[in-house]
């Protein structure tokens, strides 16, 4: 791998002496952060299409846990950490392959195309797909190898969302709420298991000093990267488990519909996020964190609940304020 490693050096090397591009690609590289989809998953989900959302959501959620998974049991380095001549724009403290970003770029954006199925949506979508991942080459956090692999490990996912959607959903349908709870509990705790597992098949595994030292080189004042690091694991699979238990409940009380005025659908989107932020931002000061039986508890938990806020708490809150209508 080194080989590819030097050849990935040279060629980022190379494109960061265009300074200029720092901004731009920064921006087109949020478009693939959690912190975008934080924003965009409400949105669409609450103001749009609460179809597309959904999809949107979930393809997220099983992106990220992929990636995950993989990037353990790869466990290469970012080109940062690799060589002191690539400049880092961004501190990353997981794996470098595959590319998060680009992956869930295909992933995501691709979902949109796919769902509204015009020649516009899939020209747009393929060439924020194309600069998300050549920003995150540019920032210096992915050799070119990482983003390749992201975007084939994105269209694998995105096909199997595509071909398996219905029948799984059909036969979702057909479950009691009890059982379609139970579903999305035993998928989550799937998430949870995949991922220890990598990190156990690892063994004794430790980070090589030389990129300990590169990366405190590019960031003097840290964090450290922490590639072994699954806490993160507990954060998609709560969220999922959120998402579907509330998606269960609220679809048997009718759902809501997303007609209304410009006006409503604003205010819906701020109210949302006033409670995403309160159980997103707020809990986190008073749950406890790091790593540990509890800490991962409580963020499973944490999740859960805005999960659930999203897909439940925050429609069912707009019917009662004559912000939506119920279906």
């Amino acid at each position: 791998m080194e080989q590819f490693w030097d050849l990935g050096v040279q060629f980022i090397a190379s494109f960061q002496t265009i300074p200029w591009l720092v901004a731009p690609m920064e921006f087109f590289s949020f478009l693939g952060s959690e912190e975008f989809f934080i924003l965009m998953l409400p949105f669409l989900y609450w103001c749009v299409d609460a179809g597309l959302g959904l999809r949107v959501g979930l393809i997220l959620l099983f992106s990220t846990w992929l990636n995950d998974v993989f990037k353990i049991l790869f466990n290469d380095p970012r080109p940062y950490w690799y060589s002191t001549d690539v400049k880092a724009y961004a501190n990353e403290s997981s794996f470098g392959i595959p590319s998060g970003h680009s992956q869930t770029a295909v992933a995501v954006w691709g979902m949109i195309a796919y769902y509204v199925n015009r020649p516009w949506a899939w020209i747009a979508s393929i060439a924020v797909i194309f600069m998300i991942g050549l920003s995150r080459l540019y920032l210096g956090v992915h050799f070119p190898t990482d983003v390749l692999v992201g975007w084939l490990i994105g269209a694998i996912l995105l096909l199997c969302f595509v071909k398996f959607w219905n029948p799984v959903a059909a036969w979702l349908k057909k479950l009691t709420v009890a059982k379609q709870v139970w579903v999305a509990f035993l998928v989550s705790l799937g998430f949870i298991g995949t991922v220890q597992l990598a990190a156990l098949s690892l063994g004794d595994w430790t980070m090589p000093e030389e990129w300990l030292l590169n990366a405190a080189v590019a960031f003097p004042e840290g964090p450290a990267p922490s590639p072994m690091d699954v806490s993160g694991v507990y954060s998609t699979a709560g969220t999922l488990f959120g998402l579907s238990l509330g998606l269960a409940w609220f679809t048997r009380q009718g759902g809501f519909s997303m007609e209304g005025t410009l006006g409503q659908k604003a205010l819906r989107f701020l109210v949302g996020l006033v409670g995403v932020a309160i159980l997103y931002v707020g809990l986190k000061f008073f749950f406890p964190s790091g790593d540990g039986v509890l800490p991962y508890l409580m963020r499973y938990i944490r999740y859960c609940l805005v999960g659930v806020w999203v897909s439940a708490g925050a429609p069912w809150l707009f019917v009662r304020m004559k912000l939506a209508k119920p279906r």
